[in-house]
């Protein structure tokens, strides 16, 4: 049982998979408390109810070839058996964490989003295909740095404006992109295209 906020098939909006369809499961509960999170309905657990794991993933579009478990954090629970469930259908999948806790799981895309609020556990790391840091500050650049030096050689690198400050913040990533050509931008595309 996990308590389930929400599923939907969408277009994933961000990151590395940008623009391909995807069966969201937004799991409740979240202990890293970002101010600007656009998903806070999301942080009491309790809110959301306790689902099995087999109406879970009975109830995913039979369209989606992908599934992505996110939050609220979604490492706050154990992931084994869902994403055991999962794969049997022949479901990759994916996750987006803060990494602030011990990995369960058996994942084929690992999108790491490090927050300052609670840093991410060391094995995160080693873990993670993609890192994606959210802007809100010209100084989360340098801490963007910190966390790129401690991920893999072949981990995708992504820069992504704050959505409330991205008039701001967009045109400072632009020019750091360029002067740093191994990071990529990362658009909300998904709230420009008015979609979940």
């Amino acid at each position: 049982m996990l308590p389930l906020m929400e599923t939907f098939y969408t277009v994933q909006g961000e990151g590395a998979h940008t623009g391909r369809s995807a069966w969201f499961i937004r799991l409740g509960g979240c202990d890293v408390g970002c101010h600007w999170c656009d998903v806070k309905e999301s942080w009491d657990a309790s809110l959301h109810p306790l689902t099995s794991l087999s109406d879970i993933v009975e109830g995913i579009d039979p369209r989606a070839q992908t599934a992505v478990v996110t939050g609220g954090e979604p490492l706050l629970w154990k992931l084994d058996s869902l994403t055991s469930a999962l794969k049997s259908r022949g479901t990759a999948v994916h996750i987006e964490t803060s990494g602030a806790h011990p990995f369960s799981g058996q994942w084929d895309w690992i999108c790491l989003s490090p927050k300052k609020f609670q840093p991410p556990v060391p094995e995160a790391y080693a873990l993670a295909q993609e890192l994606k840091v959210i802007v809100y500050h010209k100084s989360d650049l340098a801490w963007a740095e910190e966390h790129a030096a401690r991920v893999g050689p072949g981990c995708a690198l992504f820069l992504q404006p704050e959505w409330s400050r991205r008039e701001t913040v967009a045109p400072l990533l632009v020019e750091y992109v360029q002067e740093h050509p191994q990071w990529r931008i990362s658009i909300q595309t998904h709230k420009y295209l008015r979609i979940p």
